[in-house]
């Protein structure tokens, strides 16, 4: 006998990189060296210093007990110093920043603090499957709303006001986008957030990519009228390489933090004192150190543009952060087989871009977390393989 599972497994499948992270171990059990460009997952240490002040005061015997569900107030006066340096917006340490164990938690926790079932949810295409995915899981109506390619990534506007507005509960947004490698624009950010306030529904950006590019950074909060309709995610994952520390938070209205605490007290039991007291030292790092890690991916997507133009792909060149996004040519009719081709051809994995939505169909994405040498070793296969 199997018992059934619930129902709100019938909205999701299994994330695609888990299935294909299965199916690439099983390629090498049998010998095969597959070079996996697909997954954003930080190779770059965070600087020594970190692990210094983690190793201390891990090695404290009362370091190892349960923590705040708020965490500890210097983190979030960390957070809040950070918030003002970064992007020139003040929030209340004590009652507007909530951490997180990531921001992929967030999502999760703000959709289950304000979405009933059948709750429509505007999730961009392309975007970050985790959006869509979770609002199936809360039993919530997904609306898709488009970034239009041909206006350099961002909301095809027209569309979006096309739909539902008014029976609209939460929009998801994130900008600076993934996958698309653009940022976002301030005068769009001031129509949602009009738009926002006409409909009453609650806009949330999803942040973790501004100090990886280097011009001047964008919070939605430094819109006029965003702190009623707004929350924002952030995440020291990429900015910081401490992906696997786990390490995020969420800003907002004092109220909006309220609900979401509800939710996430229910579901942890606080988070290890020695990764926030590592976190404290990590906000305030020198401005430095991310020029560095700019400097670093800009090296790495000069290769992995040459890994583009051999596979005649079409891209922007001015596109930033740590993923390189790029149109397949207009003889592949179905980028999923040709990627799996590469795989099997080149022994190479790069991410098809319809996993991130109907506009992704036609593009792939190449992540930039890993050395040079290894992506000149993937273009050189690439190159062989093609016989270029």
């Amino acid at each position: 006998m199997i018992i059934p599972t619930a129902d709100r497994l019938k909205a999701v499948s299994e994330y695609y990189f888990s299935s294909k992270l299965r199916e690439l171990a099983h390629l090498k059990a049998q010998g095969h060296d597959i070079i996996n460009l697909g997954i954003g997952s930080p190779d770059l240490p965070p600087p020594a210093v970190l692990m210094e002040e983690l190793d201390l005061w891990a090695k404290k015997a009362t370091s190892h007990g349960y923590q705040s569900y708020t965490g500890l107030p210097g983190f979030r006066e960390a957070i809040s110093a950070w918030i003002k340096e970064v992007y020139r917006v003040e929030f209340d340490p004590g009652s507007e920043i909530l951490p997180l164990m990531g921001s992929k938690e967030g999502i999760m926790h703000i959709s289950m603090a304000f979405l009933n079932p059948k709750d429509k949810v505007l999730v961009p295409d392309p975007g970050y499957p985790t959006y869509a995915a979770v609002s199936g899981l809360v039993q919530a109506e997904v609306l898709t709303y488009y970034l239009d390619g041909s206006n350099h990534w961002t909301i095809d506007m027209d569309h979006l006001k096309s739909l539902p507005l008014d029976e609209v509960k939460l929009m998801w947004l994130n900008y600076p986008n993934m996958p698309t490698g653009v940022k976002g624009s301030a005068q769009q950010f001031r129509e949602l957030v009009q738009l926002a306030g006409q409909y009453e529904f609650l806009i949330v950006n999803d942040n973790p990519y501004s100090l990886l590019f280097r011009d001047a950074k964008q919070s939605i909060f430094q819109i006029e009228g965003s702190g009623k309709v707004c929350l924002e995610l952030n995440s020291m994952s990429k900015s910081h390489n401490m992906a696997g520390w786990r390490l995020g938070w969420v800003t907002g209205n004092k109220d909006y933090i309220l609900s979401i605490l509800k939710v996430k007290s229910n579901m942890d039991s606080g988070m290890f004192l020695p990764i926030q007291k590592a976190a404290i030292k990590a906000l305030s790092l020198e401005k430095q150190w991310f020029a560095s890690l700019c400097d670093r991916y800009e090296e790495r997507r000069k290769i992995a543009f040459e890994i583009l133009e051999t596979l005649n792909c079409e891209f922007d060149p001015k596109q930033e952060g740590m993923f390189a996004w790029g149109k397949a040519p207009s003889g592949i009719d179905n980028v999923e087989h040709w990627v799996d081709e590469l795989i099997h051809g080149a022994s190479v994995f790069i991410t098809p871009g319809f996993i991130f939505g109907s506009k992704g169909k036609d593009y792939i994405r190449l992540s930039l977390c890993s050395e040079e040498e290894v992506l000149q070793k993937a273009l050189s296969r690439i190159k062989k393989y093609l016989q270029v």
